[in-house]
């Protein structure tokens, strides 16, 4: 059999490596020693997996693993709660209907559709008592074009336009109080703070969608943004 080495190896995975291989997809709420665990073993992926088919989703290394580590340098002991959807936007289930557009010669048909892909949400319970959520969804649009030169020549062309929303907030522990930050947040991000018995402050972002490498940046200052709302304590 072909490849039985590389097979044995994926069968020595952690469970959810083994998902993110043969799914793409990561569901899973555990504490940070679980986690780590699936670190470890993500970390030997390419050392012993070579075949182009068994590869990890592109979003696996530059955002879910990384924020992985992030979600859990400050959750104590706590739980972490993570859903990721690495299949990508042509997926069944994520694409809307197609909608006919007005058609003026030389265009003969035109159709545009919506690509919805809520790819990933993250619960984190912090070592502070607050709680912090975290939601990106990619929202593509797609415009099909059919042209018809004088020749009687077809020419189709399809445009995308996409942009990622990102949403996120912090529940504070009971009896903490938020405090506005010196400086305002971003242009791009806006924030809002609901106060209660248990505050809870929302920052929420909408941006042309970035490339993989670029996004977890622009998700981390979107998810940051809430901690600028709390007075650090001072060290003793």
């Amino acid at each position: 059999m072909f490849w039985r080495k590389t097979r044995a190896a994926i069968a020595g995975f952690h469970p959810l490596h083994q998902a993110l291989i043969w799914e793409h997809t990561l569901s899973a709420t555990m504490p940070r020693a679980e986690w780590a665990a699936l670190l470890n073993s993500l970390a030997r992926h390419d050392a012993l997996v070579r075949r182009r088919k068994w590869r990890l989703p592109t979003r696996t290394e530059s955002v879910l693993v990384p924020l992985i580590r992030v979600l859990c340098e400050d959750v104590g002991r706590g739980m972490v709660g993570i859903t990721a959807d690495l299949r990508g936007h042509g997926v069944p289930g994520k694409t809307g209907p197609r909608q006919a557009l007005p058609a003026v010669r030389p265009v003969r048909r035109a159709e545009q559709w919506w690509v919805t892909d809520a790819w990933l949400s993250a619960r984190s319970e912090l070592r502070d008592g607050s709680v912090l959520t975290l939601a990106v969804t990619d929202v593509v649009r797609y415009r099909h074009i059919v042209k018809v030169n004088p020749r009687g020549k077809r020419k189709s062309k399809t445009k995308t336009k996409g942009v990622q929303r990102i949403q996120t907030s912090r529940s504070l522990a009971k009896g903490q109080t938020p405090m506005r930050p010196g400086s305002p947040p971003p242009w791009w991000i806006q924030v809002k703070v609901r106060p209660g018995v248990k505050t809870v402050i929302r920052a929420a972002a909408k941006v042309p969608l970035p490339a993989d490498r670029d996004q977890l940046g622009v998700i981390m200052t979107t998810a940051t943004e809430p901690f600028r709302w709390t007075q650090r304590r001072r060290a003793a």
